[in-house]
């Protein structure tokens, strides 16, 4: 019904995925993705922090903004210094360094019911070295210092992701399509 209503040029759309038929009837995705939220409540947490993380700022952005494009091209490719920096100023964001130099960052925002991990980033060749998920648990103790429970959204075919995240104590709470795309003009 709303999709009948909503005449956009450009969308940027969360749907359940039995509405993916209605919703190809009338844009046209640029980038189309299942999409799993995990839930983790107070109490399920596996904290597993193997390598101390740190407090980001407004300094770290063009590095920030370097691995979050290296790590995913399709979904953070447009992000720029600069617009890290407002980011950087908004969340709460921790990174791991590595000789020196930032490999892995997370962030969330805190909010009193539910906090959502909007970021979880690790360079290609530091993966599997355990930084995810010590930024990942890290970021859960902080968050659940304010809320109950802890929220993340994956990609459902990113088993890596899937994994650190499991290992930390999330689990899957519903599978949803996410796509971004424009109008289909007859």
């Amino acid at each position: 019904m709303l999709l009948d209503r909503v005449d956009l040029e450009k969308v940027e759309l969360q749907a359940p995925l039995d509405c993916e038929d209605l919703v190809l009837k009338k844009y046209r995705p640029q980038a189309k993705h299942e999409m799993v939220l995990m839930r983790l409540r107070k109490g399920e947490e596996m904290i597993q922090v193997n390598h101390e993380p740190m407090r980001l700022g407004v300094g770290d952005a063009e590095r920030v903004a370097e691995i979050m494009r290296e790590a995913d091209p399709e979904w953070w490719g447009e992000v720029t210094a600069e617009r890290q920096k407002e980011r950087l100023e908004r969340g709460f964001w921790l990174g791991i360094k590595h000789d020196g130099k930032i490999v892995s960052v997370g962030s969330t925002q805190f909010v009193d019911f539910a906090s959502n991990i909007g970021v979880i980033a690790t360079e290609e060749r530091h993966r599997n070295m355990g930084f995810a998920a010590s930024i990942t648990s890290a970021l859960v103790k902080e968050i659940l210092k304010k809320s109950p429970v802890a929220i993340i959204h994956v990609l459902a075919d990113n088993a890596p992701a899937v994994r650190v995240y499991s290992k930390v104590g999330f689990k899957p709470y519903r599978a949803y399509l996410s796509m971004h795309g424009d109008i289909v003009r007859n």
